[in-house]
């Protein structure tokens, strides 16, 4: 192979030759890192949590936790020489079944599953520009669901697939269908059931995306200017469609849109209960902001009257990557806050290398050992991330008419 950073190497090769290249060579060393991390015949795993995390995700003090483990109730956590407890998350769960059928239910359910009317939520995670925590912010959301009681689906429908390499999987090695599958206009076109798959988290389920989303771009208006081709003047119904089959199954579906405004972000626009614009507080960022939103808000009119109707339970603004020391940061956080008092989250979620340390070797804050980083460092992130989740939570069950 002819070395291509050398300046004489540039004129031999053709660009689409050129970055074929490179490409081949970023997912070879992808994968020889990934096998370094995950071999081909291992699955990821989740590390255990300390009873006061337990406590927390429970909703109970670890008083009673540790209450009930004295008390031979409920699983049997791991204990250290020094007497530290630890729970996995499918011990969490079934103390939290254990929980909600000996508590005192009239005060509180631990199991928070979907009861009577109460519909499927679905939250898109948006935003138009790269690098404003949109997929961190997805699967950290997806992730602290499942691990509060919630059944969650989570969806990459980011071509990048960044959120499925979070979980895990890498499209170049893995070849998994993603969700193109069930929407495309052909007679290839599956059931969602087919490209659902399991996570290591209890409860957490996702579809995860490929290049092959793409196409969804490109099919979407030849099918809209085909004769026959009603299914491309509804395109926006689709993933409302799909979704249809595993309504039972979920409770929160948590949809990772790509960074642009095409047929795939629209399409998971009008399926949406809830959306969520992840912004980071800097001048360039704002703009940019502000032409998504008068562009969305253009394309979703002119598309209302063939019937896209975007009923949304509640939108808010995510501050991420902030830091409270920046002065101009703290303006533009400002700046926000006087302009969209009602949709901004109150709690922002801070920069955070242990956030960006964990993402090297695909892992969240959820999942990386605590003790990979200083305490007083792990905790503001994990204060922080949880902060966000804790209000996002409460809007889902808010929306569901509970207190």
């Amino acid at each position: 192979m002819k070395p291509i950073m050398q300046r004489e190497s540039e004129t031999d090769l053709s660009f689409h030759e050129m970055i074929l290249q490179q490409g081949g060579m970023i997912s070879d060393k992808l994968s020889m890192l990934r096998f370094e991390h995950y071999p081909p015949d291992a699955t990821k795993g989740l590390r255990s949590f300390s009873l006061a995390e337990a406590a927390y995700f429970l909703g109970v003090t670890p008083s009673n936790v540790k209450k009930l483990h004295l008390e031979g109730k409920g699983p049997v956590p791991a204990t250290s020489a020094s007497g530290r407890r630890s729970y996995t998350a499918a011990q969490m769960l079934e103390l939290r079944h254990y929980l909600d059928k000996h508590g005192r239910t009239e005060v509180k359910r631990y199991v928070p599953h979907r009861r009577g009317s109460e519909a499927l939520q679905i939250i898109s995670v948006v935003n138009f520009k790269g690098g404003s925590g949109k997929t961190t912010t997805a699967a950290h959301l997806a992730q602290h669901l499942a691990l509060t009681g919630h059944r969650v689906l989570a969806i990459d429908l980011d071509p990048q697939a960044s959120m499925s390499a979070l979980h895990g999987i890498q499209p170049e090695l893995d070849k998994n269908p993603s969700l193109y599958e069930a929407l495309r206009y052909d007679d290839q076109r599956k059931s969602i059931r087919e490209v659902i798959r399991p996570t290591n988290f209890p409860g957490l389920d996702i579809i995860p995306a490929n290049l092959e989303l793409q196409e969804y771009e490109y099919d979407t208006p030849l099918a809209m200017q085909s004769k026959t081709g009603g299914d491309g003047r509804t395109f926006f119904t689709r993933i409302t469609d799909a979704l249809r089959e595993v309504d039972a199954l979920y409770d929160v579906v948590v949809i990772d849109c790509p960074p642009q405004l095409g047929y795939l972000t629209l399409t998971a626009l009008t399926a949406s209960t809830s959306v969520l614009i992840t912004i980071h507080p800097q001048m360039l960022d704002v703009m940019s902001m502000s032409q998504f939103l008068l562009m969305l808000g253009g394309i979703l009119e002119s598309i209302h009257s063939a019937g896209a109707v975007v009923r949304l339970k509640w939108f808010r603004y995510l501050v991420t990557r902030y830091e409270p020391t920046d002065g101009p940061q703290s303006q533009m956080v400002g700046f926000m806050q006087a302009l969209f008092a009602g949709q901004m989250l109150q709690s922002p979620m801070l920069k955070s290398t242990a956030i960006a340390d964990a993402g090297i070797t695909n892992q969240t804050l959820f999942e990386i050992d605590p003790s990979m980083f200083v305490r007083s460092t792990y905790e503001r992130a994990m204060n922080a991330l949880n902060a966000v989740n804790e209000e996002i939570v409460g809007l889902l069950h808010q929306a569901w008419g509970r207190k």
